[in-house]
C-alpha cells in the first residue's frame, strides 16, 4: 500500500490533494519525509476569516507543517498557501483545513501530541517525538480549548469543592468536581480559596444549573460552607469524610507529640518512638512489625493511647444505616472525647459538634453520590502537578489540570487513534 493512499485514509483534507511523497536525507543523515499538497484544479481559496469562497490575490512562500512522525521520521506537509480577496475581511491567508491559524503544526498532529501529553510529562513528550516543550504546550491547550468549548453541562447534581496547593508560599486554588455517580470530572478552577472565589463558581454555573444541584461535598473551610449556603441553598451540605478522618489524625498526633516530650523530660525515649504512623494508620493496613507494636502500646496506660482508641470508636459512626441511630453514636462519642480531658481531642469532638446537622447529611447522601471521588480526583490533581514539574504560570495550571482531569470531548472526525 502506499504512503498516499494511508494518508487519504486517515488524513485526507477537503479541497486539496496529496500531490507527491519524497524521502529526503540530510547531510548528517537524519531522514525526514514531505508530503506536497496542492489545491483542486478549479478550486478557489476559502477566506480564513469570514469562511466563505474568494477569488484568489496572490501566492505566499512555501510553508511546513508538522504531521504525525512515521517510524520515528519525521513528516512534514509542504504547501504554498494562497491569498484570498475577501470584500469584507481584506487580503488574508486562505484557511487550510489540516492547520490552525499560524501554528506551524497540523491539527492532527496537535491531538496526537495532547493524547500523549496525558500520560507523560510535557518535557518528556516533546524529548520522545523530537519537538519542543511550547510546541507540545500550545497542542495541549488547543485540544482543552476545543474540549471546554464542547462538553455538556446540563444534568449536573452533585458536586464536590476542594483547595489545591499548587505553589510555595501559601497559593491555593479553588478544584470544584462533578462527583455524580456515572460523571467524575473537573468542573471549575478559581484563584486562591476565599468566598469571592468560590462565587465565582456560580456565576460561571448560572442560576438554574445551580437549582439542579442536590449535594455538594466539602470540608469544614468556612468559605467553603458559607457560600454554598448562600448560593446553593436548595443542595444538602455533606462534610468530606476524608477530612473528618483528617482533624482526627491531626488531634491524635498531637497528643503523641505532647505525651512524648513529657517521656523523653523523664527519660523515657523508647516508649512513642517510631509510633506515628502505627497510631495514624487503619488496623487493616497495618505491617506486621506494626501490628506488634501496636500491641505492646494498647497494653500501657499512656493518654495516646486513649486517643487512639476514640479514634477507632469515631469509624464505627460511618457505619450505621440509621440517620437517628448515628446522631445518638455520635452524641456520645462527642461527650466521651470531652470527658477524656484530652486538649486536642476535646478541641475536635466541639469542632463536629459545630458541623453536626453536616455531618448526618453523610447518611443522606451515601449511596446517591460517589463519596470519596472529590479525594481521589484531587489526589489525582497533586499527581499532576508533580508530573509537570511545577507549573510556570496559572495559565499552564489550569490547562494540564483540565487536560487530564476534565474529561473533556474530543472531535467526532477524530475517529483514527494513533498508539
Amino acid at each position: 500500500m502506499h504512503l498516499k493512499s494511508i494518508l487519504n485514509r486517515v488524513a485526507k483534507q477537503p479541497g486539496f490533494v496529496f500531490a507527491g511523497i519524497h524521502l529526503v536525507v540530510a547531510v548528517s543523515g537524519a531522514l525526514s519525509i514531505l508530503v506536497h499538497l496542492r489545491e483542486h484544479g478549479r478550486s478557489r481559496p476559502i477566506c480564513s476569516g469570514c469562511m466563505h469562497k474568494r477569488p484568489a490575490y496572490d501566492r505566499l512562500p512555501e510553508r511546513r507543517f508538522e504531521f504525525v512522525p512515521l517510524w520515528n521520521i519525521p513528516v512534514r506537509f509542504v504547501y504554498s498557501p494562497r491569498r484570498a480577496d475577501c470584500p469584507t475581511c481584506g487580503v488574508v491567508v486562505e484557511a487550510m483545513p489540516w492547520a490552525a491559524g499560524k501554528s506551524p503544526i497540523t491539527t492532527t498532529y496537535a491531538w496526537f501530541l495532547a493524547s500523549w501529553a496525558k500520560v507523560l510529562s510535557w518535557t518528556e513528550t516533546a524529548r520522545r517525538f523530537r519537538t519542543s516543550w511550547h510546541v507540545v504546550f500550545t497542542a495541549v491547550r488547543h485540544a482543552v480549548e476545543w474540549g471546554k468549548a464542547h462538553r455538556y453541562l446540563d444534568g449536573i447534581t452533585a458536586i464536590g469543592v476542594d483547595e489545591l496547593s499548587w505553589k510555595k508560599g501559601h497559593k491555593y486554588l479553588t478544584m470544584v468536581y462533578q462527583v455524580d455517580r456515572g460523571c467524575r470530572r473537573l468542573l471549575w478552577i478559581g484563584r486562591d480559596r476565599t468566598e469571592i472565589t468560590f462565587g465565582k463558581f456560580f456565576d460561571w454555573l448560572g442560576p438554574e444549573r445551580t437549582a439542579a444541584l442536590q449535594f455538594v461535598i466539602s470540608d469544614m473551610w468556612k468559605a467553603f460552607l458559607g457560600t454554598v449556603a448562600r448560593r446553593a441553598n436548595a443542595a444538602v451540605q455533606v462534610l468530606d469524610r476524608f477530612h473528618v478522618t483528617k482533624l482526627c489524625n491531626k488531634a491524635i498526633d498531637e497528643v503523641r507529640r505532647d505525651e512524648a516530650r513529657k517521656l523523653r523530660a523523664a527519660g523515657d525515649t523508647v516508649t512513642l518512638k517510631h509510633t506515628r504512623w502505627v497510631l495514624l494508620k487503619r488496623r487493616a493496613n497495618l505491617k506486621y512489625k506494626q501490628r506488634g507494636r501496636l500491641r505492646e502500646l494498647l497494653a500501657a496506660n499512656l493518654a495516646t493511647v486513649r486517643a487512639y482508641l476514640l479514634k477507632e470508636d469515631l469509624g464505627h459512626f460511618w457505619t450505621y444505616k440509621s440517620v437517628s441511630h448515628a446522631a445518638r453514636y455520635l452524641d456520645d462519642w462527642m461527650w466521651a472525647a470531652v470527658r477524656s480531658r484530652l486538649a486536642p481531642m476535646m478541641k475536635f469532638a466541639y469542632t463536629l459538634l459545630d458541623h453536626r446537622e453536616l455531618l448526618l447529611n453523610w447518611f443522606q447522601a451515601r449511596g446517591e453520590i460517589a463519596m470519596g471521588a472529590v479525594e481521589g480526583m484531587n489526589g489525582k490533581a497533586r499527581v499532576t502537578t508533580k508530573l509537570a514539574y511545577g507549573f510556570r504560570t496559572y495559565e499552564h495550571a489550569e490547562i494540564a489540570l483540565f487536560h487530564r482531569l476534565g474529561a473533556l470531548p474530543e472531535p467526532e472526525w477524530l475517529t483514527h487513534r494513533f498508539s
